[in-house]
């Protein structure tokens, strides 16, 4: 079926014909707008650090996995990539694919 996209559209009966703008705004005005802060029942002001806290009371508890047989570390960005991603070794210094780009 085809659509005349030209045709004046009709408005449906809850909506008025002719409301103004002042009077929409002050109906949004009117009914309060707040964000909705999704929290879990143990999430406290415990859990939230703020830059520049002192955490020098905290421990940190991180499992360090060394370096595998086919992993490497890249000279320019030091991160460890998989040998797949090795561009070149130079004085045995091993460069990775994105540093060489």
């Amino acid at each position: 079926m085809a659509t005349d996209y030209d045709a004046p559209r009709t408005r449906p009966e809850d909506e008025p014909a002719n409301e103004s703008l002042e009077a929409i705004q002050a109906q949004r005005s009117a009914a309060t707008q707040t964000a909705v802060i999704d929290t879990e029942d143990f999430d406290t002001a415990e859990g939230i650090d703020l830059p520049g806290a002192d955490l020098s009371h905290e421990e940190l508890t991180i499992q360090v996995v060394p370096e595998q047989l086919d992993e490497f570390t890249c000279g320019s960005c030091f991160l460890v990539r998989h040998r797949s991603q090795l561009a070149r070794t130079t004085a045995g210094v091993r460069y990775c694919t994105d540093c060489e780009d």
